[in-house]
């Protein structure tokens, strides 16, 4: 079976919050500390972290894990910027990967087990998207076959992954990751994960 690939895409300014959220502690880590372990604690072999806004602050979180950072210099556009370097990195390296999952660092309860689930649903040998349920849609950490590469470069401003995902909802596979609605935008939604500590 061909390599895939992971991206954390940790490269916006998090105006709505006003401080960095990767920075946010939760249980004695930083968010991108929790989304770093489970994506180095997971099965996938090549691991790529986008930084932007505020990225020295968070090289020094990264250490000496497996994890290879790209900065993306347009951050400012949007999330789109971020998946079309962390992709391009990717594929720089990488280029014969058979998929490629993302993930963003603002949702603390992503774990090893759920991304290896991803993984688990894949099909090599057609086009495949398998994204997580929760809330009723659909979103990330999803994983896409290297079918849809084009199409997540094409994306522009902030235009995210679930875009490709509800444009190809009859082929979808989903897991359920109840939890993934926990995501941190605003003070309140900090508030709200701390108090459920």
């Amino acid at each position: 079976m061909q390599s895939c690939g992971l991206i954390l895409l940790a490269a916006g300014s998090s105006n709505r919050l006003g401080q960095p959220k990767q920075l946010l502690v939760y249980n004695g880590k930083t968010l991108l500390e929790h989304t770093l372990q489970a994506a180095t604690g997971s099965a996938f072999e090549h691991i790529f972290i986008v930084l932007g806004s505020d990225s020295d602050e968070m090289v020094s979180l990264i250490g000496k894990s497996k994890v290879q950072v790209v900065q993306n210099e347009d951050w400012t556009e949007g999330i789109a910027s971020s998946i079309r370097c962390g992709l391009s990195s990717l594929l720089s390296k990488f280029p014969s990967v058979s998929a490629a999952a993302f993930m963003v660092c603002d949702q603390p309860f992503v774990s090893a087990s759920l991304l290896d689930e991803l993984l688990g649903n894949r099909d090599g040998k057609k086009p495949v998207i398998v994204a997580c349920s929760y809330e009723n849609t659909m979103g990330v950490p999803a994983l896409f076959s290297s079918h849809f590469f084009p199409e997540l470069m094409q994306l522009k401003g902030q235009e995210g992954a679930k875009k490709i995902i509800m444009q190809h909802i009859d082929i979808v596979e989903t897991i359920p990751f109840p939890e993934g609605n926990v995501d941190i935008d605003t003070m309140d939604d900090y508030k709200r994960l701390t108090n459920r500590s």
